[in-house]
């Protein structure tokens, strides 16, 4: 595939592509003998990969050593491991710091909600007066 096909299956542009694989995010692309990049579907894997984990805010430094790991060999599997159970971690403290976010948020849109509520009847209510 092109990077113009990649660039649309994964709605990246094509600088960020060029970006993700010059920083070591995802492992070096194949070129054709014109030296166009030519992505396989490996590559494409790779290329979910980052997309989801940056997408959860993972580090971008954890998952440049993560692929170098890789790169590495099984040897390193237990490395890859550990960097994946620590942004894990560090993902589930977001998620519950924004769980606690969106119920503070919810119980002021509540308050909103009653005070227009209480503030419709108290027109209604004088309006009927009249």
């Amino acid at each position: 595939m092109t990077i113009a096909e990649v660039s649309k299956r994964f709605g990246l542009t094509a600088d960020t592509l060029r970006y993700y694989e010059r920083i070591g995010l995802i492992p070096a692309v194949p070129r054709t003998s014109g030296g166009i990049r030519s992505y396989t579907e490996e590559d494409c894997n790779w290329i979910n990969f980052a997309k989801c984990m940056r997408g959860a805010g993972l580090q971008v430094e954890a998952l440049i050593e993560y692929v170098a790991l890789f790169q590495k060999g099984d040897s390193t599997r237990e490395a890859r491991k550990q960097i994946l159970i620590e942004q894990r971690d560090q993902l589930r403290e977001r998620v519950e710091q924004m769980q606690q976010t969106l119920k503070r948020l919810d119980g002021k849109i509540e308050g909103y909600e009653q005070w227009i509520a209480s503030s419709d009847e108290k027109l209604r209510s004088s309006q009927s007066k009249q």
